[in-house]
């Protein structure tokens, strides 16, 4: 007997979304959506149209799509070609790179493109690759390598400059690292170091901070970002303009929230880059600390989820590679919201699926879109 049309096309719609993790991608969906919205009032009075922010989520999820249907062992044995690749294009932009706004992070290969995104991907399945094949043999000067392999492009993304790329390739590698048992008496003195640095420089603000006080292996405008960090009544019209505004709005928001469509901060152009970098600032005033909370939540299901598709996965480089994945979700959000709050310096992190912005939604799609592949290979295998 034929199959009717209704049941032809329900089958060919459930064949499409066979093996995708319910739960992950549901959460996916969840924060699309706020992000959706939150763009929608954010959006106003800017140049950007809503079709370009739908095509831009469109985009993400059949990059998503697209690579849940690549096997793991495809991306494994691609590793090396693809940090390789990576490598090559940031050394092409540090040889004739386009500048823009005084920094050279672009490249012109017929379309203009950003080579350090690449390296968010092929960090994490570089370092997966590596430690996949000294599983069994492993030594510990074989984090050594690992820290070369991580410190070669970080370079490279850092003289550009761009700190923020900088620190999330940094800390998607670094996640590898640990996750593949970096001994904690090493992690120990690092974080030591860590703390007493930054205690200092909150102790020694104003001293350090002074115009003729230079800082050895900064730029200036590094500097002045820590600074403001540390006061940004210290110059309530320049640099610390966007923390104090972005705190303002925050605050105004109550517990409830002022409402869709009527944060004052954002409509009355007080937050710079209201739609990219600081949407969290909009949606906090909008929806206020009920928002926010539901917002928290769905990043936190997102990476536990993520966890535990990684903790299941059957070999060690899935389980890396979707461990630092997961964990390169929490880094944007965590750098994101601290910025916005006025707890981490201001650096050009997105937060994910509510920031504006083609490229980071394609990498973010891509990294679902291996977490994605981990799960429905590891089902493949068990049945």
């Amino acid at each position: 007997m034929e199959k009717s049309p209704l049941i032809k096309v329900k089958g060919f719609f459930f064949s499409i979304f066979a093996g995708l993790d319910r739960q992950l991608g549901l959460i996916l969906l969840g924060l699309a959506a706020v992000g959706f919205f939150t763009f929608l009032s954010a959006s106003q009075n800017t140049p950007v149209q809503i079709a370009e922010e739908l095509r831009n989520l469109a985009l993400s999820f059949v990059v998503m799509w697209i690579v849940s249907r690549i096997p793991p062992k495809w991306l494994e044995m691609g590793a090396v070609w693809i940090y390789g690749f990576g490598v090559a294009l940031l050394i092409a932009v540090a040889a004739f790179g386009l500048i823009k706004k005084g920094a050279r992070r672009w490249l012109n290969i017929g379309v203009v493109i950003q080579p350090s995104e690449i390296m968010k991907i092929a960090m994490p399945l570089m370092l997966a690759w590596y430690f996949q094949r000294r599983e069994g043999i492993q030594k510990n000067w074989d984090y050594a390598v690992a820290a070369i392999i991580l410190a070669i492009p970080v370079f490279l993304i850092a003289r550009q400059p761009d700190l923020g790329t900088a620190l999330l390739v940094f800390a998607a590698g670094l996640y590898v690292i640990i996750l593949a048992g970096l001994p904690w008496k090493w992690i120990l003195p690092f974080v030591v170091l860590g703390v007493i640095g930054i205690l200092l420089i909150i102790i020694f603000g104003s001293t350090i901070c002074a115009h003729d006080v230079v800082w050895p292996l900064v730029h200036n405008y590094q500097k002045h970002r820590v600074c403001t960090l540390l006061d940004p009544t210290s110059d309530p019209l320049g640099k610390g303009f966007h923390t104090i505004q972005s705190m303002i709005a925050i605050g105004s928001g109550g517990f409830f929230g002022k409402g869709w469509f009527q944060g004052t901060q954002a409509h009355l152009e007080f937050i710079p880059e209201k739609h990219t970098d600081f949407v969290f600032a909009v949606f906090a005033e909008e929806f206020g600390f009920l928002g926010n909370l539901v917002l928290i939540v769905l990043f936190f299901a997102l990476i536990k989820r993520g966890l535990t598709i990684s903790v299941s996965a059957p070999t060690l480089f899935t389980r890396l590679l979707g461990g630092a994945i997961s964990l390169i979700f929490f880094t944007y959000a965590f750098v994101n919201i601290g910025m916005v709050t006025g707890l981490l310096p201001v650096v050009g992190v997105p937060l994910p699926l509510l920031s504006y912005g083609g490229t980071a939604l394609v990498t973010l799609g891509f990294g679902a879109g291996i977490l994605m592949s981990i799960h429905r290979h590891r089902r493949l295998v068990q049945s």
